[in-house]
């Protein structure tokens, strides 16, 4: 049995965990260096050394990454402002040990496909509603990454034209309405402009607007809140749609922090706004709720290490 280990770089920490068979037998985490690819190289390398001798080393990255494993650049890493061959630099770190780096995204749904909620689906989307909005595409069983390596960026497809400013400097993307961090800069201006609302809490009002908040303001009737929300479900189902008539997915699975606070109530409400613009049937598509929480990213790294090792 090929003994791997899945590494999942994020923009604050790096966990690594050894995997036997599927199963994560050792783990092990390090905040992220910010200091450029050497610096990451550095970090990811004394990780795997200390899970003990392994046969590949699967790395997701929060970027574009060519099908090469060339990393092109990421505005989560600091110092990854170039093209950078962060496998070769980690396998020649580890003595050789074959490396695999894919896009985080995409293998989080391929750990969701091999391991969780998509298990048995060739073809799958994962959405990953937090902070912003994250996707990730399984097709034909195996992540796709595209001709540079930006499949999936669900979140930066545009959902209103000329819309509400994204975090990204664009206008009207999926994430300025879906993402939580633009769904909080809508609240703030609203409360700014005497709307009231449980989101921002008096003499707390520089706290961020975690999920959690999010869930109990909706829960208890929020105006404000439950506007919001409406507006990211409709723009979710107009941008799903519209890439299910592209793709044809048989699977959308939904992970990040809002789906862990409001769970399948909110994904059965995505998934009736995508009604009116999908063509095909849909009675045997499924949309549910990822089921690996952390530990998609490191099972996805891990399957996808499998196909480096020696």
């Amino acid at each position: 049995m090929a003994v791997v280990a899945g590494v999942d770089v994020g923009g604050t920490n790096i966990t690594a965990a050894r995997v036997e068979g599927g199963v994560i037998t050792a783990r092990d985490k390090r905040p992220t260096p910010h200091e450029g690819p050497e610096a990451v190289r550095d970090a990811v390398a004394e990780l795997v050394r200390g899970l003990g001798e392994v046969d590949a080393v699967g790395v997701g990255v929060p970027g574009p990454v060519g099908r090469d494993g060339v990393v092109h650049g990421t505005a989560n890493l600091g110092g990854f402002e170039e093209p950078s061959p962060i496998g070769s630099l980690i396998s020649d770190a580890l003595d050789g040990v074959p490396v695999g780096v894919g896009n985080d995204a995409n293998l989080g749904a391929l750990g969701e496909v091999r391991h969780g909620g998509g298990e048995g689906s060739r073809f799958l989307l994962a959405v990953w509603l937090g902070t912003g909005v994250g996707g990730g595409l399984v097709l034909d069983g195996e992540p796709y990454v595209g001709a540079f390596g930006g499949a999936g960026e669900v979140g930066h497809m545009v959902a209103v034209p000329q819309g509400a400013e994204c975090g990204c400097g664009r206008r009207g993307c999926l994430e300025a309405y879906a993402g939580r961090a633009g769904m909080e800069r809508a609240a703030r201006l609203a409360a700014a402009n005497g709307e009231q609302t449980r989101l921002i809490k008096a003499g707390k009002e520089d706290q961020p607007i975690k999920s959690g908040r999010w869930a109990k303001a909706i829960a208890k009737g929020d105006p404000l809140a439950n506007r919001l929300l409406e507006d990211a479900v409709r723009a979710l189902g107009h941008t799903l749609g519209s890439l299910i008539n592209l793709l044809d997915v048989d699977t959308i699975v939904f992970g990040g922090g809002l789906t862990e606070k409001l769970g399948q109530p909110l994904i059965d409400r995505i998934a009736e706004a995508t009604h009116p613009v999908v063509m095909l049937p849909r009675k045997h598509r499924r949309m549910v709720e990822a089921t690996l929480g952390d530990d998609a990213g490191v099972l996805g790294a891990a399957e996808y290490a499998l196909a480096f090792r020696r």
